[in-house]
């Protein structure tokens, strides 16, 4: 296999590539790049869903490897076996609630998991190969903004909960490991991602599953923290820009420029159902319940300089991409049964168990 392997210009490890973001981006990446191997890092926990790459689990160029980031030995081994040459870093625990009830998990892997990967690439640079890394970060480390402004690449962080304060450790051991040791690193800043794949814990997905059953729609506090949402095939399209062209050394942000409330989000979700399924209206499920601690009021992205230096800018409106959302659960009621009822845990077993 590592002859295999070095038939290829490039081979990158994609961590967390069976979770929301990651999926989406090896769907973008594999049919692009039929010269480079990618190999697919996950542990499969409860948010790793291997049926979301049914499309390119048989592609020529598309490897998985069940490996949980805090395993540096079977991390070394992977990145030995197929002479990995980069790392886009997704995997990471992600759920704010989560955080808040279990922090261990988050700072394990988001933490040390991150450590693990930084070292292995000094390693291979103090070998003399080039390796870029590329860190995908979230805009939760800033923290909280007032009414108006915008996170910029030089926001101090502010973070306010394990998850958010985790990520931003991440960040500071990925620019300590740039300044202190070379490495060729790019980090990227995202706002709230939302589309196809997405776990069905997350608002967006949640809201749908919910109101398509005639459940309530449960909305923290007021409802009125402000997000900026970015549909995850524009956020695919940036890191692939980023990680191919960014300039080492730099962070980006990545935002899609549309604010929005969470209560507007959710009567704009309600809309769209009832007139695409009839019924209704689903505006009447809605129930406002304890907020969570720690809860941000308002994100917002100014990527002014990513459309400055790499000439990047989302190509979907929220209105366009929300729809498209809806419209992709709605067709894909298979694959969110398989996640709400577990099913999706075996699709591992199925496929990968006796290769």
């Amino acid at each position: 296999m590592l002859t295999m392997a070095r038939e290829y210009v490039h081979k990158i490890a994609v961590t967390g590539g069976a979770g929301f973001i990651g999926s989406n981006l090896l769907l973008h990446l594999v049919p692009k790049y039929l010269d480079y191997l990618f190999i697919n890092i996950d542990c499969l926990t409860y948010a790793g869903n291997l049926a979301s790459l049914k499309a390119i689990e048989k592609a020529a160029n598309y490897r998985f490897e069940k490996i949980n980031i805090c395993d540096f030995a079977a991390l070394e081994a992977c990145f030995e076996r197929y002479a990995v040459d980069g790392v886009i870093h997704l995997a990471a625990e992600s759920h704010v609630d989560r955080s808040i009830t279990g922090p261990t998990e988050f700072i394990s892997s988001n933490i040390n998991g991150t450590f693990n990967l930084l070292e292995l690439t000094r390693a291979r640079q103090e070998r003399g190969l080039k390796f870029r890394f590329h860190h995908v970060s979230t805009d939760e480390v800033f923290g909280s903004l007032g009414p108006k402004g915008y996170f910029t690449e030089e926001s101090p962080y502010r973070p306010n909960s394990p998850y958010s304060a985790s990520k931003a450790a991440a960040d500071h051991l990925v620019r300590a490991y740039r300044n202190t040791y070379g490495l060729d690193t790019v980090t990227t800043n995202c706002s709230n991602n939302y589309g196809p794949y997405q776990f069905p814990e997350k608002l967006i997905p949640l809201m749908i599953r919910n109101a398509t059953a005639d459940k309530e729609l449960p909305v923290y506090g007021d409802g009125r923290q402000i997000r900026d949402w970015l549909y995850v095939q524009d956020h695919c399209e940036a890191l692939d820009l980023v990680f191919h062209s960014g300039k080492s050394g730099e962070t980006y942000n990545i935002g899609g420029h549309n604010e929005i409330e969470n209560i507007e989000l959710v009567r704009q979700l309600c809309r769209i159902l009832d007139e695409i399924l009839g019924g209704g209206p689903r505006e009447n499920l809605i129930r406002f319940v304890k907020d969570r601690p720690g809860h941000d009021r308002r994100y917002a992205i100014d990527a002014s300089y990513l459309k400055r230096e790499l000439g990047w800018t989302p190509q979907h409106s929220f209105d366009q991409g929300l729809r498209l959302t809806v419209e992709w659960y709605i067709s894909n009621t298979e694959w969110l049964h398989g996640c709400i009822s577990g099913e999706y845990l075996k699709y591992y077993e199925m496929m990968y168990s006796k290769r």
